[in-house]
C-alpha cells in the first residue's frame, strides 16, 4: 500500500512570532527559524504507525515549498518516512490554499496514492482548507480528525471524538484522513534515524514534471486575496460586580440585556 503524509516547514512557534510583510502581505520567512510543523510531527507518527500495522507498505513524506524545505523533509525521514518528495518552483510564490491543494493533488494523483495523511491545519496559515481541498481536486473522500485509524481490505475505518463518545467512519480507499491535534505521540527522531535519513531516497520536482503551468499556481492563479492587515482591536474592560447581597440580580441582568439567559 502507497502511504502518504503531507507536510509543511513554517516558522518555528516556539521561537518566532509570526510577522506578516506589509507590501506583499505574506507571512515573512526570511530571517528566522523554520522548522517541521510540530503539528505535522504527530500526524507522522500517526501514519509510520499504520504503515507499519498494516505491512508491506511505503510511507512518503511530500511538501511543497523553496529548497530549505529540504531540512524538514530530511526529520520526517528521520522519523521514519521512507522516502521524501518536496515540489519546488520559483512560480510557486504566493499559492493560495486552492493552489497547494490542487498542486499537491497533482503529485499525490501521479504517484497512486492509497492513503493520504494531513494535519487538520498548519500552524503558520491556520486555514484548515488544503485536506479538504486535496480530496476534492482528486475526487475521494476524506475522513476527518482522526483519532484511530485502521485498514480493513479495500477500506480506512476511523474513530473521532464527538460530544458524547466515538463516532466511527468508513469509506473506500484512496482517501485523505486527518489527524486530530495531540491524538498520537510524536516520535522523535534517534541517532540512528537522522543518520538514516542522509541514505533514503529524496527527490525534488518541478511544475513541468506535474504537467502544470506557472499561470496555474503562485499569484498568478490564487482565487484568494489578502485585502488588507491591520492590529486587532484592544479587548473592551470587562465588568465587575461587587457582591453587596444582590450580585445574582445583577449577573441575571447582564446576561438578559445581551440575550443570553
Amino acid at each position: 500500500m502507497k502511504m502518504f503524509v503531507c507536510i509543511k516547514q513554517v516558522p518555528d512557534p516556539n521561537t518566532t512570532v509570526s510577522k506578516l510583510d506589509p507590501n506583499t502581505k505574506r507571512l515573512v520567512r526570511n530571517g528566522v527559524s523554520l522548522v517541521l510543523d510540530p503539528g505535522d510531527e504527530s500526524t507522522i507518527s500517526a501514519a509510520i504507525k499504520l504503515r507499519d500495522k498494516v505491512g508491506n507498505s511505503e510511507l512518503v513524506a511530500v511538501s511543497m515549498g523553496p529548497a530549505s524545505a529540504q531540512e524538514a523533509m530530511r526529520r520526517a525521514l528521520a522519523m521514519g518516512a521512507d522516502r521524501a518528495i518536496l515540489i519546488s518552483d520559483p512560480a510557486l510564490a504566493g499559492s493560495d490554499a486552492g493552489t497547494t491543494a490542487r498542486v499537491l493533488a497533482a503529485l499525490l494523483k501521479k504517484e497512486g496514492a492509497d492513503v493520504i495523511f494531513c494535519s487538520t491545519e498548519s500552524t503558520d496559515g491556520y486555514t484548515g482548507m488544503v485536506p479538504g481541498g486535496i480530496a476534492e481536486v482528486m475526487g475521494i473522500p476524506q475522513l476527518t480528525f482522526a483519532r484511530e485509524i485502521n485498514i480493513e481490505g479495500q477500506k480506512a475505518v476511523i474513530k473521532r471524538v464527538i460530544p458524547k463518545g466515538y463516532q466511527t467512519i468508513e469509506s473506500s480507499l484512496p482517501a485523505v484522513i486527518t489527524i486530530a491535534s495531540g491524538s498520537f505521540e510524536a516520535i522523535y527522531p534517534t541517532m540512528k534515524g537522522i543518520m538514516g535519513a542522509k541514505r533514503k531516497p529524496y527527490s525534488q520536482v518541478s511544475l513541468a514534471d506535474l504537467g502544470l503551468e506557472a499561470s496555474q499556481v503562485g499569484e498568478a492563479g490564487a482565487r484568494e486575496q489578502v485585502l488588507s492587515i491591520g492590529t486587532a482591536e484592544a479587548r473592551a474592560a470587562g465588568q465587575i460586580i461587587k457582591d453587596d447581597g444582590n450580585a445574582a440580580q445583577q449577573i441575571a441582568e447582564f446576561l438578559q440585556r445581551y440575550q443570553l439567559l
